[in-house]
């Protein structure tokens, strides 16, 4: 299975090829704010498993806080030298609470009760909450991380550069954020920013993935 595309083909895949794990950011150049609000609505409009959008973003701009950040992150520069550092943050736990409290809003939204959506709602709070907390963390986060996914397409479509990271202490930056005392852990951080002309040994590298026929087998 071979196949090419060109900009014209498909201008999102254009953008995807341009995107990469930005390893040096500009920091005298600023996201423009309406850029960030799309990216963020983005993640916000990524599908969650049961629709229950376990996970919260928070957009640190303070500068302060991304120097205290950056020694827990091994010190990547991108955290200060970004505009924004989104973190995303996955629920500790599935609660009854919280589980009420999505589908309730569910119902307010849509202005009506549906049987099998109660039914559903009442499966939910029969399984998730007696599952533990760990597993259920481990869970949320997945969730996460289909928002961070959204995020950075988002990114690129709007060629604002962005770097995905796991290499961060949690328990630290959940200290940093006060994100424990939410009911909130960190799973993964982005900061957003854009490249600098010169310092990543990473810009000018051909992107390299798998052949189409070693990554997809259609059945």
């Amino acid at each position: 299975m071979t196949t090419t595309h060109t900009a014209a083909d498909n201008a999102l895949i254009d953008k995807l090829q341009w995107r990469y794990a930005t390893k040096k950011m500009n920091p005298t150049k600023v996201v423009a704010q309406d850029k960030v609000d799309r990216i963020i609505e983005a993640a916000r409009l990524a599908p969650t498993s049961s629709g229950l959008q376990p996970f919260e973003i928070f957009v640190v701009t303070d500068a302060a806080v991304r120097e205290r950040i950056k020694p827990i992150a091994w010190n990547q520069a991108q955290i200060t030298d970004g505009s924004h550092l989104l973190v995303f943050a996955a629920w500790d736990d599935y609660t009854a609470e919280r589980i009420n409290a999505m589908f309730d809003y569910t119902n307010d939204v849509r202005g009506f009760k549906n049987e099998g959506w109660e039914n559903y709602r009442n499966m939910l709070l029969g399984a998730y909450p007696q599952r533990g907390a760990e597993v259920n963390f481990q869970h949320a986060a997945r969730q996460a991380y289909i928002g961070m996914s959204a995020a950075i397409i988002a990114a690129a479509f709007e060629q604002v550069d962005s770097t995905p990271m796991e290499g961060f202490d949690p328990a630290a930056l959940d200290d940093i954020l006060g994100l424990r005392a939410k009911g909130l852990r960190s799973v993964a951080i982005l900061p957003l920013g854009y490249r600098a002309d010169e310092g990543d040994w990473l810009v000018n590298l051909k992107k390299v993935r798998r052949p189409l026929d070693q990554f997809v087998t259609t059945v």
